[in-house]
């Protein structure tokens, strides 16, 4: 990131503290000038009314160029970043800005304000000056809100309804709005940082591993090409060389369905690229139907490696509990599932029995008859929530299996997704956790203590260097 210079730092801060009380009491100022009531009164005299006037003149413009400049255009602190974070941490600088000014206004209401006020004759001036004041600063802190609300990722839909709440409540809306600068001042510095490392590896093949790379979606999706259910993972594993696929699977098909799918595709790749090979990375369910796959399929000659992500190999207690529902209610619900998933675009979907396959009965007789493969490489890693508030989606879910089997990403165990050489937990020591959505990118945001696009970064790159 760009060096920044103390001394210059200190020099604008200092030119702000004093600019700032003065750009919103532009008022008081222009009227005691106007008056002679400072400077020094003698001296003011001497300079004559057209002297004083013009010099006023020059002040009120230089002083409404520098608010202009100072409201509409960032300036870009770090060469590494973009105009969206600029813009961002601009908005966080102009809130700062309005905080200070607002109590700025204190002393000058208790000490200027008084003093100045004596040598008046018409004290109106004063009321003036408060509204413009309370005015411009409205202006400076909105305009920051704004910047920080359009333009962050890293604030969370809980967070921007919660500013909107309290916008209205003292001391709260002040609390709130510190705690999304603070997270947006996160996202800067992140951004800032990520992008310095990409200019570092913008000739790196990293990536560029043996065989291609086919990913396979999990269960209630689809690769669809204009929402990738990836998120922003497979463009920054191109970036460095990786050659990215996808499984086409159905949404709501069954495993031997779906494998069937994912048999047709690796031939496909196999054929067009020569390769002789893929790296399978798959997801929940996609784990499942890779599996079946290759070994039931014969698919394993074509596959080198299967890495699985949140995939229930042991399946879920929670569904043993909902596979007791009345079976009319049951298949009336996958029926509903079915007609909507069908007009979505799958040809095959079968709710009542794919959801039945995430049975801990059903998952323990695949397990006994889909062994694996030797001469395939497979390795596993699963994900924590914290509890029921890290991820709006899951909250449910999460606290049903919390409920009858224990810790969980909001739809899986850690005991159900080892498979293979686990690779372990993944997670962070923050309050929010990391949920089964959020190991696929699934809301395209970053999360303190983890970056789920450079852990798929460091993933490909160990397939590489163990020779896939």
């Amino acid at each position: 990131m760009k060096e920044r210079k103390p001394g210059h730092t200190y020099l604008k801060r200092l030119f702000l503290a004093f600019y700032i009380p003065f750009a919103v009491n532009i008022p008081l100022a222009a009227y005691g000038w106007y008056m002679g009531i400072w400077p020094d009164l003698k001296a003011a005299e001497a300079l004559g009314q057209a002297a004083r006037n013009l010099i006023l003149v020059m002040v009120l413009v230089m002083t409404w160029a520098i608010w202009m400049v100072f409201q509409v255009m960032p300036k870009r602190k770090d060469t590494y970043a973009s105009w969206r974070i600029t813009i961002m941490e601009g908005g966080r600088s102009l809130c700062y800005a309005a905080i200070y000014g607002f109590f700025a206004q204190v002393p000058i209401l208790l000490k200027l304000y008084p003093g100045f006020g004596k040598g008046l004759a018409d004290k109106r001036i004063l009321w003036a000056s408060g509204i413009y004041s309370a005015v411009m600063l409205l202006l400076l802190l909105w305009n920051g809100i704004l910047r920080i609300f359009l333009t962050s990722r890293r604030l969370r839909l809980r967070t921007r309804v919660i500013m909107v709440l309290a916008m209205w409540i003292p001391v709260v809306n002040l609390l709130v709005l510190l705690h999304a600068m603070r997270l947006v001042h996160e996202e800067y510095d992140f951004e800032c940082y990520k992008q310095s490392v990409r200019n570092v590896r913008a000739e790196s093949d990293m990536c560029r591993t043996r065989y291609p790379l086919l990913l396979v979606h999990g269960v209630g999706f689809r690769d669809l090409r204009y929402f990738n259910y990836w998120g922003r993972i497979p463009r920054e594993l191109t970036r460095y060389g990786a050659s990215v696929y996808y499984g086409n699977q159905e949404a709501f098909a069954t495993v031997v369905y779906n494998a069937g799918d994912i048999r047709k595709k690796i031939e496909g790749i196999v054929e067009e690229t020569g390769c002789g090979k893929v790296n399978i990375i798959a997801h929940s369910k996609g784990g499942l139907d890779s599996r079946y796959a290759i070994s039931m399929l014969g698919a394993a000659p074509m596959v080198a490696s299967l890495t699985t992500i949140n995939t229930p190999h042991r399946g879920c207690r929670f569904v043993d509990y909902a596979c007791r529902l009345p079976e009319g209610l049951y298949r009336f619900i996958a029926g509903c599932f079915d007609r909507g998933f069908g007009r979505f675009g799958d040809s095959h979907p079968d709710f009542y029995t794919a959801t039945h396959q995430f049975s801990t009965d059903s998952s323990c007789r695949f397990n006994e008859t889909v062994p694996d493969v030797p001469g395939v490489y497979y390795q596993s890693y699963t994900s924590l929530m914290k509890d029921c508030l890290s991820d709006p989606l899951l909250w449910l879910p999460y606290l049903l299996i919390r409920a009858v089997d224990g810790a969980n990403d909001g739809l899986v165990t850690p005991e159900s997704a080892m498979w293979g050489d686990f690779r372990g937990i993944v997670t962070n020591r923050k309050h929010r956790g990391i949920s089964h959505g959020d190991m696929i990118d699934l809301k395209r945001e970053d999360y303190r203590g983890f970056d789920v696009v450079e852990f798929y970064v460091k993933l490909v790159e160990e397939l590489k260097n163990k020779g896939f």
